[in-house]
């Protein structure tokens, strides 16, 4: 049974057999498939082009690294919202978190940093959460606010923790990293020695695909942060805690209905607060991260928009962790492409080329005609600004992601669901 607008009534979407019934299809098989289909697509454009810099080891690194702060804030974000909360003061929680990481960096130890940049992201949250939870301000207004709060009260404080030069902290000292372990004689194929170097050896060799394999092998571990496994993993306990628990039904249910759910018993405000303050931590971690790790220093304007590039990574990945994770990739590489060669950055459009192509098979094999003829044009147009340049200037990649994320949005024409009560006040006992 289900309601007028289409949701589960509140008897099925806080009882317990709902948690067992509704179950989320991960389709990990579909899941490889289309990253092997990736690998393969990104293989073939740099055995054409020879851009070896396209899906390099060092690429792929660099893409994960940049990919980390803007996942972060996008887990936030999903935290936030599916309890019904907007949080656009993602970018000023972030900016907490840097200044955190910055000052308890410096003094503490990098590790102390990260602890920081968590706490004072999460006071962030817990004002944001105060703001609109309690007093019910616009959470629009909020979300500005906190953003601008976040940005004047680090300049503050940096005048009192770095006298001497306000704008920037002293270099921090670097996270310790992670290598895959040498192996041993035995073991096959590989007969002792490095894996890494194993890897690298394959990737050298400029084999289809194999080649590909082994460098992305190899930028997941070689020398990789273990801020990098801390976040990779907080994916999954998301996942879990939000769609497996009963904690995450009742969570997700104040997104969707809150006064169903409160009609069952569920305390609204406090899963609100909850999620709100756990949105505010994570995006502070991501802040942490980008101090930390991709920058060892904490300096004024260091996340320039990231907090905004998260929340719209989200909404790209349709409010799921597994698409979540998927934009903040997408956003991290074309961020990556920015320091590699002109070279790898003209190779993309002949990759966005084949890829709007093989995107129009597929609508036109299912008979989507609008989406498939509008595919082929762009392609067409995309292939003929390949043909007419040999090099393109590094600031292209800048706008990769964004005309990327607006082409998945408009030609796939994908249903994307927000939390129904998403951005909507919430007062007990009163229904609006």
């Amino acid at each position: 049974m289900t309601t007028q607008l289409g949701l589960p009534t509140p008897g099925e979407m806080l009882s317990p057999l709902a948690v067992q019934k509704r179950t989320v299809k991960l389709s990990g098989w579909r899941l490889a498939l289309a990253l092997s289909s990736l690998v393969a697509l990104l293989s073939v454009v740099r055995i054409i082009t020879g851009a070896q810099e396209l899906d390099s080891a060092g690429t792929i690194a660099a893409a994960i690294g940049f990919a980390i702060p803007l996942g972060m804030a996008g887990l936030g974000g999903l935290w936030s919202e599916r309890s019904g909360v907007v949080n656009i003061g993602l970018e000023g929680m972030m900016i907490l978190g840097t200044w955190g990481a910055g000052w308890a960096g410096t003094y503490y130890g990098p590790w102390w940093g990260l602890l920081a940049g968590v706490v004072l992201g999460a006071i962030g949250g817990l004002v944001h959460a105060v703001a609109t939870v309690t007093f019910g301000v616009d959470q629009i207004v909020s979300g500005v606010a906190i953003n601008l709060l976040g940005l004047g009260v680090t300049q503050y404080l940096s005048t009192l923790a770095f006298p001497g030069q306000p704008t920037q902290s002293p270099q921090i000292a670097p996270i310790s990293t992670f290598t895959f372990p040498t192996m041993p004689d035995w073991f096959p194929l590989i007969g002792g020695g490095s894996f890494t170097d194993w890897c690298a050896s394959i990737a050298s060799n400029g084999w289809f695909f194999v080649s590909d394999v082994a460098s992305i092998l190899r930028a997941i571990t070689y020398d990789v942060p273990y801020t990098t496994f801390i976040a990779v993993l907080l994916l999954p306990i998301t996942f879990y805690l939000l769609w497996r628990t009963a904690f995450g039904l009742r969570l997700r249910s104040c997104g969707e209905a809150p006064w169903a759910a409160e009609s069952l018993g569920v305390n609204v405000y406090l899963h609100k607060y909850v999620a709100v303050v756990v949105s505010g931590a994570l995006a502070g971690f991501g802040g942490a991260v980008l101090a930390t790790v991709l920058s060892g220093i904490y300096r004024e304007g260091q996340t320039q928009g990231q907090g905004f590039i998260g929340l719209a990574a989200m909404i790209f990945g349709n409010w799921r962790v597994g698409g979540l994770a998927s934009g903040s990739l997408l956003f991290g590489y074309t961020q990556a492409m920015q320091l590699r060669s002109g070279e790898a950055v003209h190779a993309l459009l002949l990759v966005i080329t084949i890829g709007l192509v093989l995107f129009a098979m597929w609508k036109a094999y299912r008979r989507q005609v609008t989406p498939a003829v509008g595919s082929v044009l762009i392609a067409v147009a995309v292939f003929l600004w390949y043909r007419s340049t040999d090099m393109l200037p590094d600031q292209v990649a800048y706008v990769t992601p964004y005309v990327a994320t607006l082409l998945v949005l408009s030609l796939a024409s994908q249903r994307l669901r927000m939390p129904a009560a998403d951005g909507r006040p919430y007062i007990k006992g009163q229904e609006h």
